[in-house]
């Protein structure tokens, strides 16, 4: 299997054929949003796709190539990852609209500022995007969309088998079109409230100039949160409604990269 005899005879086969398996399911789970945060363990990782591959080892006729050291292995190894990172980064776009949303709220309702520590990327968001990823993630796994996604990486193996062409121009084409609707939906999500957020501001403005005396900053701030924070309330079942579509529209995009 890899020029190495380790006298287990078909065993250690079917050891590099699980291990060649896991490749693309371990690729997927570290780019998607929820499986690969980090606060994850990388031994939860590991399991969880052993856990997996063996489920597909036993369901598809999947066989790794003869010699995995070679370049014709590496190279299968190599388009088995890319499957697999495709298939998670999907996923982490969809998940990015509701930060992006939140960037777009925060910055009318002057807590652009207020940042905290993403514990699922590690990095800085803003206090709102925590609300939205929380929902998101919610919905998601309320939905059953984990289980979906968890089906199509399954399918992947008889769409794809290993060898197959799948890289193409045109997947990641429609990578890059996944990305614009990142950008329409976190408009969609943050339009209401913007808009509202807009009409304050434009208030606020005319009442500073027809009474310069009054101070716009002590004025206008907390105007802005409390009527954010009104139309976040208002605007709560628009947002399960177009989080549980990205939800669901997540699931469908990972599996057009499937399609041939």
């Amino acid at each position: 299997m890899i020029a190495l005899n380790f006298g287990f005879g078909a065993l250690e086969g079917e050891f590099w054929r699980l291990v060649f398996v896991m490749t693309r399911i371990a690729a997927a789970l570290f780019a998607a949003p929820l499986f690969g945060a980090t606060t994850v363990p990388p031994q939860v990782r590991v399991m969880a796709s052993g856990a997996v591959a063996v489920l597909v080892c036993n369901w598809t006729s999947v066989a790794a190539p003869p010699n995995l050291l070679s370049l014709v292995g590496m190279l299968a190894v190599a388009q088995e990852a890319l499957i697999g990172l495709a298939m998670g980064f999907v996923l982490q776009l969809s998940f990015a609209a509701p930060i992006i949303a939140a960037e777009l709220i925060g910055g009318g309702m002057g807590l652009s500022i207020a940042t905290t520590a993403d514990p699922v990327s590690g990095a800085h968001s803003p206090a709102l995007g925590q609300y939205f990823s929380v929902v998101l993630t919610v919905l998601f796994l309320g939905l059953g969309a984990h289980l979906n996604w968890f089906s199509l990486l399954v399918e992947s193996y008889r769409a794809f088998p290993p060898g197959s062409a799948w890289f193409s121009g045109g997947r990641m084409a429609l990578v890059a079109g996944f990305a614009t609707q990142m950008f329409s939906t976190a408009l969609l999500i943050a339009l209401p409230v913007t808009l509202l957020l807009l009409l304050v501001q434009v208030m606020a403005g005319i009442i500073s100039r027809s009474a310069p005396s009054l101070n716009l900053f002590s004025l206008g701030l907390p105007a802005s949160v409390l009527a954010g924070l009104l139309a976040l309330i208002a605007s709560a079942p628009l947002l399960t409604d177009r989080l549980s579509d990205l939800a669901q529209t997540a699931v469908a995009q990972s599996g057009a990269l499937l399609e041939k």
